[in-house]
């Protein structure tokens, strides 16, 4: 694992993760649209991958109960707060946190399982150095029949450009860089994988969403 980013994350997230939850839910748009389409299978596999304080997953086993949840993030400090939260939301027997490093990490070690019949990668590709490698690890995980679905910041295309640059400065206090290749870095995974892949907009491209499927 790359301990300095592991590091550098665990700095950023050892105060905010106490207030995270609190902050994001206004501008990380897209992502419980994502939890409403997952449809697991009854008794299927949901992963996270970057799963922070665990609230997207705690959403997901509340609107999918019947299926398994695992999450995987490179920050400690996040993990404890995530951990936390699940006991506190009733659903530890439910829901496996591990650390790990999304562009490389061993599920079957970890989890006892090679792939899954759900994956997402919620706004955590902006904030990973080696954001190709995260896809590429995401789609290497994807079990036949299932899918990795990914919501991200967009370009805001369709939004006035004097928002896009102070979202963009905004954003790079944080180390959060929104990745204007995404799409052709979803096809080239999709393609290495022998997946299909699917691309949309939303919120006039403030966020991009993107859904890799195998057959």
């Amino acid at each position: 694992m790359d301990g300095g980013h592991a590091g550098h994350m665990d700095a950023i997230y050892r105060t905010q993760r106490h207030f995270y939850d609190l902050t994001r839910k206004y501008y990380l748009l897209g992502r419980d649209r994502l939890i409403r389409e997952l449809a697991p299978p009854p008794g299927g596999s949901v992963i996270e991958i970057g799963c922070g304080t665990g609230r997207n997953l705690i959403v997901a086993a509340r609107a999918w109960p019947n299926a398994r949840y695992f999450g995987i993030d490179i920050s400690e400090a996040m993990l404890e707060t995530a951990r936390k939260n699940v006991a506190k939301a009733g659903l530890a027997d439910r829901i496996v946190f591990a650390q790990g490093d999304a562009t490389a990490f061993d599920a079957q070690a970890l989890f006892g399982t090679a792939q899954f019949d759900r994956v997402f990668q919620s706004y955590t590709l902006s904030m990973i150095p080696d954001w190709l490698g995260a896809i590429r690890e995401g789609a290497g995980k994807v079990a036949p029949g299932g899918r990795l679905d990914i919501v991200d910041f967009g370009q805001q295309e369709g939004l006035p450009r004097a928002f896009h640059r102070l979202l963009l400065a905004w954003l790079a206090k944080f180390d959060v860089s929104p990745r204007a290749k995404l799409w052709s870095a979803v096809q080239a995974a999709a393609a290495a994988q022998g997946l299909s892949a699917t691309f949309q907009p939303l919120y006039r491209g403030y966020a991009w969403s993107a859904a890799l499927s195998r057959a």
